[in-house]
């Protein structure tokens, strides 16, 4: 696994694919676009997790807030899923999210907001 430093943004483009969706952009940030849905994804090493709550609240820097997506997914590695999601929860934002935790070898998990 890469050091949890770098943010898993080729899993997330990975998993996205997989899922179906078109994927466009590199990075950490980039859109996934299947039928109607367009999601706005960005993936977060550990450190950003714990350093950017206004990043994570806004959906993105103060230039993004106004960005069009309703719905966001962060990716992030599965150690810091849970610090990431309370965020969001505590946060409240106003767009649709979810997070998915990476794990060693391609498995993930999906967080909602509604699951507890």
């Amino acid at each position: 696994m890469p050091p949890v430093s770098m943010p898993p943004a080729e899993e997330a483009q990975s998993i996205f694919s997989g899922l179906g969706y078109t994927v466009s952009g590199d990075g950490s940030d980039f859109v996934a676009e299947r039928k109607w849905r367009t999601v706005r994804v960005t993936a977060l090493d550990t450190d950003t997790v714990e350093l950017r709550r206004r990043a994570i609240a806004d959906g993105g820097s103060p230039a993004d807030t106004d960005d069009g997506y309703g719905l966001r997914c962060f990716v992030t590695w599965k150690e810091a899923t849970g610090n990431l999601t309370e965020k969001l929860r505590s946060a409240d934002p106003s767009f649709e999210w979810a997070v998915i935790g990476v794990e060693d070898g391609g498995d993930y998990d999906v967080v909602h907001p509604e699951a507890r």
